[in-house]
């Protein structure tokens, strides 16, 4: 930090980062550039029509892994608040994205799955999106994943406070 940066400034990144990390959020941006541009109909006319955001859209990944989660899974799998998950989840239920219903097993809990007609295609929505990251996944180590899963989530909490 320079001498007359203060706390909450932000710092200039080293030269090694530029190169080593930094440098390459050009190409990420790019990819979600792409990404918003392909977005299907369904999905983008839907999403506008009820003011729904990328936030949402990471609640149905979610549930696209696991479906049948309660709200405080979600949230603590996405690192969010649960009264923003709850938010969220209202939001998707409203637009007719997810469903809620009531845990077989504790009649308190509500769990929360994506609407059949909404599955098959969030499931190719992720499977297209998440291509280019497995190819670089299945490049690395055990170890070099734990740790590059580990940076994305750091990441992903600071662009959350940012």
């Amino acid at each position: 930090m320079p001498d007359n940066a203060t706390e909450g400034d932000p710092r200039d990144p080293k030269p090694d980062e530029i190169a080593d990390v930094v440098g390459f959020m050009p190409l990420i941006a790019a990819f979600f550039a792409k990404v918003r541009a392909e977005k299907p109909d369904e999905h983008s006319h839907s999403f506008a029509d009820h003011g729904l955001t990328n936030r949402h859209a990471a609640v149905c990944v979610q549930l696209v892994a696991a479906d049948g989660l309660s709200v405080t899974e979600l949230a603590n799998r996405m690192g969010l608040a649960l009264s923003t998950v709850s938010e969220l989840v209202g939001d998707l239920d409203r637009a007719q994205w997810v469903e809620r219903q009531p845990d077989p097993g504790n009649r308190r809990r509500t769990l929360v799955s994506l609407r059949p007609d909404r599955r098959e295609h969030m499931e190719s929505v992720v499977t297209r999106r998440a291509e280019p990251l497995l190819k670089a996944l299945d490049e690395l180590t055990p170890g070099q994943r734990e740790g590059f899963a580990a940076g994305l989530r750091a990441w992903a909490r600071q662009l959350e406070a940012w």
